[in-house]
């Protein structure tokens, strides 16, 4: 054969071997969240909460996982804890996997940002629920409670329980969560409209009931007299109403009747109880239920159409429930109004 007709020959043979190629990589070849962006619904989704023995997280991993699984995927529910390392873990299994999907409760309002961006460089979309994170552009969505309005709610109807003057005490929430802050300065803002009430004693608790007990005790030892007592979650409040009781001290849900005043944020199944019972004088409904399917709608439409979220950050009203409304709680984190 002639040095022109090899050539010719082997450019013939490459050209072949170049269209299997094509023709393989078009289907096996690709990942489950990239096969999905064709207009495909399915593959497996990852949930990551932050601790679901708090029923709030509890609630927030079931509703979407049985919304994904409604939708066609596979899904499963894992826990940080608010570790940074085990979340990142977890991602890392996630992109293994060739996940479709994460849905994200942060573990670190700033530390969370390099894990979201390791998972949407592999093409793997990430949705953020409950807890955002300090920049934008990096998820493709950030569905949350509006905080600042819930608190507001939350600390106008705790003047109304506790009245105008007296001494008290806040528990405060996790300090790597800005939701922790975003509250405790909205109930800031309502009640240094008012004078004569001092804030005697302000400990972090970290949402946990059994470190609110805790903090709740040394705080009555070191101010027998306190009034009232505004806590950033339900679980926090509940340790508070644990230690009022164990101190022998009386509770006062409408701030008529001689006893502390217990306010938390939530609306979980034990504070609603607890509001039946006369111990706490309300709590804040976080729509859970509501945003944790909707992240994965957004999800799944993104999967199947490449399309964003009109906007990234997406806030959902809260709801004040007291003794007035409470039976209108139907299921956990759930208002029928």
């Amino acid at each position: 054969m002639s040095r022109k007709k090899a050539v010719v020959a082997a450019l013939a043979l490459g050209a072949v071997a170049a269209l299997g190629l094509s023709a393989c990589s078009g289907t096996s070849g690709t990942s489950p969240s990239q096969s999905a962006k064709s207009g495909k619904a399915g593959g497996f989704i990852q949930i990551i909460v932050n601790d679901p023995s708090n029923p709030y997280w509890l609630t927030e991993g079931d509703v979407a996982q049985k919304e994904a699984e409604s939708l066609g995927y596979t899904a499963s529910v894992a826990a940080s804890k608010a570790d940074v390392n085990t979340e990142s873990t977890i991602i890392d299994t996630a992109i293994a996997k060739h996940a479709a999907g994460i849905i994200l409760d942060p573990a670190n309002a700033e530390g969370s940002i390099g894990n979201i961006k390791r998972a949407m460089a592999k093409n793997i979309p990430v949705f953020l629920v409950n807890a955002e994170i300090d920049q934008q552009g990096v998820a493709l969505g950030q569905l949350v409670s509006n905080n600042a309005q819930g608190a507001a709610l939350g600390a106008q109807q705790w003047i109304k329980a506790a009245g105008t003057k007296g001494n008290y005490a806040e528990l405060f929430g996790l300090p790597s969560d800005n939701n922790a802050a975003t509250r405790s300065n909205g109930y800031k803002t309502v009640i240094s409209q008012y004078p004569d009430w001092k804030k005697v004693a302000q400990q972090t608790a970290n949402w946990d009931r059994a470190l609110g007990q805790q903090k709740m005790q040394s705080i009555l030892q070191a101010h027998p007299d306190i009034n009232a007592v505004i806590a950033g979650n339900d679980e926090m409040a509940l340790g508070a109403i644990a230690a009022i009781k164990q101190a022998g001290k009386k509770l006062s849900a409408d701030g008529i009747s001689n006893g502390i005043v217990v306010g938390g944020f939530d609306g979980s199944p034990d504070a609603v109880d607890a509001i039946k019972a006369g111990d706490l004088a309300y709590t804040v409904l976080q729509p859970v239920a509501v945003f944790a399917k909707k992240a994965v709608q957004e999800l799944d439409e993104y999967i199947r159409t490449g399309k964003k979220p009109a906007q990234e950050k997406q806030s959902f009203d809260c709801i004040l429930i007291t003794k007035d409304n409470v039976d209108k709680m139907t299921a956990p984190f759930t208002f029928s109004g």
